[in-house]
This record gives C-alpha cells, sequence and structure tokens, in this order.
C-alpha cells in the first residue's frame, strides 16, 4: 500500500510530515487531506486577524515519487 505524506504550510512557513500514512486510493487521500486542512483550520479559528490581512492555509500530499495534490483555504478579512 502506497504511503502518502501530509505536510502544513501556513502563510509560508511549512511542517513537514515525517511519519505518512498509507492510504489505498486516491479517494483516500483526497477525503484524508481535506480533513487535514480542516482539523488545520479549526486549530487557526482562535487566532486573531488582523483588518486587512490574508491567510494563506494548505495541505500539500506527496509520496515517494513527489507531488501528489494540494489542498489550499485563503481568508481575507475586509477593512
Amino acid at each position: 500500500m502506497p504511503k502518502y505524506y501530509f505536510d502544513s504550510c501556513d502563510d509560508g512557513a511549512v511542517a513537514v510530515d515525517e511519519e505518512g500514512m498509507e492510504l489505498s486510493s486516491l479517494a483516500a487521500v483526497q477525503a484524508e487531506a481535506a480533513q487535514a486542512l480542516a482539523d488545520f483550520l479549526g486549530e487557526a479559528a482562535h487566532e486573531p486577524q488582523q483588518d486587512g490581512s490574508t491567510l494563506r492555509m494548505a495541505v500539500e500530499v506527496r509520496d515517494n515519487k513527489g507531488p501528489v495534490l494540494r489542498v489550499g483555504y485563503i481568508f481575507r478579512r475586509r477593512n
């Protein structure tokens, strides 16, 4: 079963997944990436944002051959 790594990206800072996860299909990878992003956003929701700020967050998935997919979120707070 292939192993996938889910790296978290927060406004340019990257947290590299060293452990990875074995998943059987691309559909399972997509579901896990979406859940990882939702969890990541849930943590960030408690951090205050300034007026006019933009928050960019993403989960980048890779396997031993390279990038597989990227899911992202952009939040812009109006002034």
